[in-house]
């Protein structure tokens, strides 16, 4: 249950920040809606911008974003591995009785 419950909120997290980089293309690279899609799911999944950026105001945005989605893949890859590696030391916990 916990891992779902990870797993979820890393989804939530990452329509979040799907949708910050889709309304940043569309507004300030004045993309269409499809292309804004495709460059921040680009971007966010470490690919890189499809479409050239001209606006000065884009370009500092798609670099931001970039500088974000980086960090933010480790951070969610932290969020769903946490009840793995909660397990693991669970499980490698030795308790040491005579120490007392």
């Amino acid at each position: 249950m916990r891992v779902l419950s990870h797993f979820a909120m890393a989804l939530i997290a990452v329509a979040i920040s799907l949708g910050i980089g889709v309304v940043g293309y569309r507004f300030l690279g004045h993309l269409a809606w499809i292309d804004a899609l495709l460059n921040a799911s680009m971007i966010l999944g470490g690919m890189g911008p499809v479409d050239p950026l001209t606006d000065p105001a884009a370009k500092v945005f798609a670099s931001c974003y970039s500088l974000f989605s980086g960090l933010f893949f480790i951070g969610i890859l932290g969020v769903v591995l946490a009840p793995f590696a909660h397990r693991l030391l669970h499980t490698l916990h030795l308790d040491d009785e005579s120490s007392s």
